[in-house]
């Protein structure tokens, strides 16, 4: 049996990681979201046998503890994390946006992630587990307007290096999921322009006209192999995108 928590469970990429999860009938799963309903419907679809959920905001560190909490009471222990949930606002010039606005950002994006390894880790430690993190090209390349965003998810990027060199028995990677087809995405074509540069927001719109943008499916399938099967220490720590050659065994 394998137990994995899954945050931002209830749409786009996370949803499809617990479907993934679940199409193996070894897995169950701990699913985090804000919306109670979507996280019901999951549990009603899939059966309480099978999931169990906690609907808060991941930014309050109680939400972790009692995703845990559940898991092991639940289920027994934990044997992955995948921390996806995360955040695209504030999209705006470095000059005209505020830092409690950023700090909101990283609360979710990045301090959400360390609150669910601390309280996770014990028990990741008791069954070798992993830690996986859905990162972003963005850590690794600047996009117009997206300063708080993709230095959170550098931040991120950090931490896995971190955990696989300093935390003996687990492992832990960060993945990048690709440009998805999910409500980030919308709200980037139809909330953001504004703040981001017109040829920057244009990629994103000829994307989408394009029908290029990659459906959550796809890095949520490698996201949830990864995190059913573990990888080696060739990967260990490392940032690497959905569709690099070393991930290519977890694509099915």
């Amino acid at each position: 049996m394998s137990v994995t928590i899954v945050t931002g469970a209830s749409k786009g990429i996370g949803k499809s990681i617990v479907e993934i999860l679940l199409s193996n009938p070894n897995a169950k799963v701990i699913a985090v979201a804000r919306s109670e309903l979507d996280l019901q419907k999951i549990q009603d679809q899939h059966g309480s046998e099978r999931v169990a959920y906690i609907a808060g905001d991941v930014s309050e560190e109680s939400i972790a503890a009692e995703a845990v909490k559940l898991a092991v009471s639940k289920f027994g222990g934990v044997n992955a994390i995948i921390a996806n949930a995360g955040v695209l606002a504030p999209v705006a010039p470095i000059d005209k946006v505020s830092v409690d606005d950023w700090k909101r950002l990283f609360d979710i994006n990045y301090y959400a992630v360390i609150h669910l390894v601390q309280h996770s880790l014990e028990q990741l430690k008791k069954s070798s587990g992993k830690v996986v993190v859905v990162s972003s090209g963005a850590s690794v390349k600047s996009y117009s307007g997206w300063y708080a965003y993709g230095g959170s998810k550098a931040a991120l990027n950090h931490l896995v290096l971190s955990l696989a060199e300093q935390e003996k028995g687990i492992s832990a990677i960060s993945i990048a999921p690709g440009v998805v087809d999910t409500p980030m995405q919308q709200d980037i074509r139809e909330k953001h322009g504004g703040s981001m540069s017109a040829e920057g927001h244009k990629r994103f719109l000829d994307l989408h006209k394009n029908k290029e943008l990659v459906k959550p499916e796809v890095p949520a399938t490698v996201l949830a192999n990864l995190a059913l099967r573990g990888w080696d220490s060739s990967i260990n720590g490392k940032y690497l995108r959905y569709n690099d050659e070393q991930l290519k065994e977890y694509t099915q």
